[in-house]
Protein backbone atom coordinates (compact mmCIF):
# COMPACT_ATOMS: atom_id res chain seq x y z
CA UNK A 1 0.00 0.00 0.00
CA UNK A 2 1.20 3.50 -0.89
CA UNK A 3 2.26 5.83 1.33
CA UNK A 4 0.12 8.39 0.85
CA UNK A 5 -3.01 6.16 1.42
CA UNK A 6 -1.34 4.68 4.64
CA UNK A 7 -1.48 8.59 5.73
CA UNK A 8 -4.80 9.38 4.36
CA UNK A 9 -6.50 5.97 6.31
CA UNK A 10 -3.92 6.95 9.15
CA UNK A 11 -5.74 10.85 9.12
CA UNK A 12 -9.12 9.29 9.50
CA UNK A 13 -8.57 7.32 12.70
CA UNK A 14 -6.82 10.06 14.35
CA UNK A 15 -9.84 12.39 13.20
CA UNK A 16 -12.11 9.67 14.59
CA UNK A 17 -10.78 8.59 17.77
CA UNK A 18 -9.50 12.58 18.63
CA UNK A 19 -12.90 13.82 17.02
CA UNK A 20 -11.46 17.12 15.67
CA UNK A 21 -8.72 17.73 12.85
CA UNK A 22 -6.52 20.18 14.48
CA UNK A 23 -3.42 18.77 13.40
CA UNK A 24 -1.23 18.48 10.45
CA UNK A 25 -0.45 14.92 8.93
CA UNK A 26 3.49 15.60 8.31
CA UNK A 27 5.79 12.97 8.95
CA UNK A 28 7.30 14.47 12.30
CA UNK A 29 3.85 14.47 13.94
CA UNK A 30 4.03 13.33 17.48
CA UNK A 31 1.37 12.71 20.38
CA UNK A 32 2.16 16.02 22.18
CA UNK A 33 1.84 17.90 19.21
CA UNK A 34 -2.06 17.22 18.92
CA UNK A 35 -4.76 18.67 21.35
CA UNK A 36 -6.04 15.22 23.02
CA UNK A 37 -3.72 12.69 22.04
CA UNK A 38 -3.09 11.55 25.32
CA UNK A 39 -2.38 7.86 26.55
CA UNK A 40 -6.28 6.86 26.42
CA UNK A 41 -5.99 8.31 22.95
CA UNK A 42 -3.09 6.16 22.33
CA UNK A 43 -4.71 3.08 23.21
CA UNK A 44 -7.55 3.96 20.95
CA UNK A 45 -6.21 4.56 18.15
CA UNK A 46 -4.08 1.72 18.03
CA UNK A 47 -6.98 -0.17 18.42
CA UNK A 48 -8.49 1.42 15.65
CA UNK A 49 -5.28 0.65 13.47
CA UNK A 50 -5.33 -2.42 13.66
CA UNK A 51 -9.07 -2.22 12.69
CA UNK A 52 -8.47 -0.51 9.54
CA UNK A 53 -5.65 -2.15 8.28
CA UNK A 54 -6.66 -5.53 9.22
CA UNK A 55 -2.57 -5.95 11.63
CA UNK A 56 -1.44 -6.69 15.05
CA UNK A 57 1.05 -4.18 16.18
CA UNK A 58 3.15 -5.72 18.25
CA UNK A 59 5.01 -4.11 21.44
CA UNK A 60 8.68 -3.73 19.14
CA UNK A 61 6.18 -1.82 16.85
CA UNK A 62 4.94 0.29 19.57
CA UNK A 63 8.30 1.14 21.16
CA UNK A 64 9.54 2.07 17.72
CA UNK A 65 6.82 4.61 17.12
CA UNK A 66 8.62 8.03 17.29
CA UNK A 67 6.04 9.62 15.33
CA UNK A 68 4.26 9.45 12.33
CA UNK A 69 6.60 8.89 9.50
CA UNK A 70 7.95 5.81 12.03
CA UNK A 71 4.79 4.46 11.95
CA UNK A 72 3.89 4.60 8.66
CA UNK A 73 6.90 2.61 7.60
CA UNK A 74 6.42 0.27 10.50
CA UNK A 75 2.69 -0.22 8.75
CA UNK A 76 4.37 -0.09 5.43
CA UNK A 77 6.40 -3.48 6.33
CA UNK A 78 3.59 -5.00 8.52
CA UNK A 79 1.48 -4.65 5.34
CA UNK A 80 3.98 -6.46 3.24
CA UNK A 81 3.93 -9.54 5.01
CA UNK A 82 1.19 -11.27 4.17
CA UNK A 83 0.51 -12.72 7.62
CA UNK A 84 0.21 -9.34 9.33
CA UNK A 85 1.08 -10.99 12.15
Amino acid sequence: MEREIIKGKLRDVFISVLEHENFQMTDELKAGDVEGWNSLAQAMIVTAIESEFGIKLKLRDLNNWKDLGCLITILEAKLKDETHI
